[in-house]
Order: structure tokens, then C-alpha cells, then sequence
């Protein structure tokens, strides 16, 4: 579990959805992967203006991204995961994802100066993240 995490609480969202009932360590290596560009997060939801790529044909979508932040973020998560897991003497080779959630934290307020003289909200949209092996 991991709270206020500082990373878009969409692309959380949909990265972490991806790699529900996959393995421990099938869902490492398909991080790895979008890191390298190899395989996509499909955006199923919150995929307003979001770009085609046929790397989301393997989802059954069209829609997807590489959301560098989020995938370090998750990927870290189950790499603690791990060790929770080894330490209480668990196989790490047997372990499949089987509860991930994202929530929305309290948005920081931020302001920006616009045209005019008038001030605009500069939000950020943080997240916690629970997973379960």
C-alpha cells in the first residue's frame, strides 16, 4: 500500500489495472517491457484524447500509452511485494496479483497567473495504490 503517491492518478489508474491476475513475475517483466517502448498500458478508462497505437490491439483496444512515472512507481510496489513475500517464506514463483486498487488522494493546490491579472488553479492529482499477491 502506498499513500499520496505523487504520480496522475489516470495513468495509475490504468497501469495497474493491466497487470491484475497476471504472475508476479510475468507483471515485472511486461513493466519492463513498456519501458522500452515493446508492449503499451491499454487505457480503457479516462481515454479521453489519448493517441492510437497498435500496440493495443493485444488488449482488445485501441487506445494506449507508456506512462514512465507510473510504472516505476507500481513496479516498486511489487518489488516490495516480493520481499514481503520472501521474508514470510512464500515462493515468489507461485504468486499472481490478485487485488490491485487505485484511489484518489487530496489534490495540492497550486495557483498560475494568467492573462489579465487573473490567477488559475495549478492542481496535481495524486493517488494511493493497494496490491495484494
Amino acid at each position: 500500500k502506498i499513500s499520496d503517491l505523487k504520480v496522475h492518478y489516470k495513468n495509475t489508474f490504468n497501469t495497474a489495472n493491466a497487470i491484475r491476475n497476471m504472475t508476479l513475475k510475468s507483471a515485472q517483466q511486461y513493466y519492463r517491457q513498456v519501458l522500452s517502448k515493446t508492449r503499451c498500458v491499454p487505457f480503457r478508462r479516462y481515454a479521453g484524447k489519448v493517441g492510437r497505437t497498435a500496440q493495443a490491439k493485444e488488449w482488445g483496444v485501441v487506445k494506449g500509452r507508456w506512462p514512465r512515472k507510473s510504472v516505476a512507481a507500481v513496479m516498486d510496489l511489487l518489488k516490495n511485494a516480493e520481499a514481503n513475500a520472501v521474508a514470510k517464506g512464500l515462493d515468489p514463483k507461485k504468486l499472481t496479483v490478485s487485488h490491485v486498487q487505485v484511489d484518489q488522494a487530496p489534490r495540492t493546490r497550486r495557483r498560475t497567473f494568467r492573462a489579465h491579472g487573473r490567477i488559475g488553479p495549478y492542481m496535481c492529482s495524486p493517488c494511493h495504490i493497494q496490491l495484494q499477491l
